[in-house]
């Protein structure tokens, strides 16, 4: 995990809170979390504060403070998106952010059997959300554009032993970087549709969060999820709610599986930081690897 750049503690978020926030500043704070990008600490009942642990994570955070209100709006499921953004401010030199707080599970803490009920509001968000770009957009090195750019880093992956069974893997990935691309004009992406940027509540999901890659091009990036998150029926009920939007492609899901392959050689990598991460990559794995792909 990339080291945090400037300590981040209770005491800073509460004088954060009292200059630009003081109706909320008296209310309990507990940190959570301490992710890849993100100090997370819970405040009050209804609230999580978000701070980035470094320059580059900064940057994601404007990006989600700039373009989230407006692509939220309206849509059936609940996000991360900021209720109040914070400024920079002496001595935390980097925009932060107070969202919505859901009591719901990550859904990588539960076995993927129970994901099912996932399956049809996830197709909804990604309906809903999955609209054209304007040419602005802001761009992602990692994730909308071709497979082909991310071969290096998947080629290096798999030559490092990250990856288990990488004669196979290899040739799936290889198949999926053949087809043709997108052809069609950029949608908004959500950019890591993995398991635990997602929050489960009630048998269903309760909100979709960390917007830090949002960016737009080929919805096979987003439609990676159905192999990092769902088993064989998850996945049928995924596509199926999903409908006929997608049907003029008919290389789509075979580059939504290499995204998925994609995606899984970096949670395997992030082994000796993430151990929760890396059973989702090792099962997104199995997922893969036995689907011969008759649910489509």
């Amino acid at each position: 995990m990339p080291a945090s750049q400037l300590r981040v503690d209770a005491e800073l978020v509460r004088g954060l809170l009292h200059a630009q926030q003081p109706q909320l500043a008296d209310q309990p704070l507990v940190e959570v979390g301490d992710g890849w990008v993100n100090h997370v600490f819970r405040l009050g009942r209804e609230f999580a504060v978000r701070l980035p642990r470094r320059q580059e994570a900064a940057v994601l955070m404007a990006k989600e403070q700039q373009w989230l209100p407006m692509l939220t709006a309206g849509l059936p499921t609940a996000t991360s998106v900021p209720v109040y953004c914070g400024a920079p401010q002496e001595p935390y030199p980097y925009p932060w952010s107070i969202s919505a707080w859901y009591d719901g599970l990550d859904v990588s803490l539960q076995p993927r059997g129970r994901n099912l009920g996932l399956a049809a509001p996830l197709a909804e968000f990604l309906n809903a959300f999955h609209t054209p770009a304007p040419p602005d957009y802001p761009r992602n090195p990692a994730v909308g554009g071709p497979l082909a750019s991310r071969d290096a880093a998947v080629q290096e992956r798999l030559h490092a032993g990250m990856v288990p069974r990488a004669a196979r893997v290899g040739e799936l990935w290889a198949e999926a970087v053949a087809v043709p691309g997108w052809n069609s004009d950029p949608v908004w992406l959500h950019g890591d549709l993995h398991p635990a940027n997602l929050i489960a509540g009630n048998g269903t999901l309760q909100a979709v969060i960390d917007f830090g890659d949002l960016t737009a091009g080929d919805p096979a990036a987003d439609l990676a999820s159905a192999w990092l998150v769902f088993e064989p029926a998850g996945r049928r009920a995924f596509r199926s709610a999903l409908g006929p939007r997608y049907d003029a492609d008919p290389y789509l899901w075979l580059r939504a599986r290499g995204w998925a392959l994609c995606m899984a050689s970096n949670l395997l990598a992030a082994a000796p930081n993430h151990p929760g991460l890396y059973l989702v990559g090792s099962e997104t794995l199995m997922e893969i690897l036995t689907d011969d792909l008759s649910w489509l």
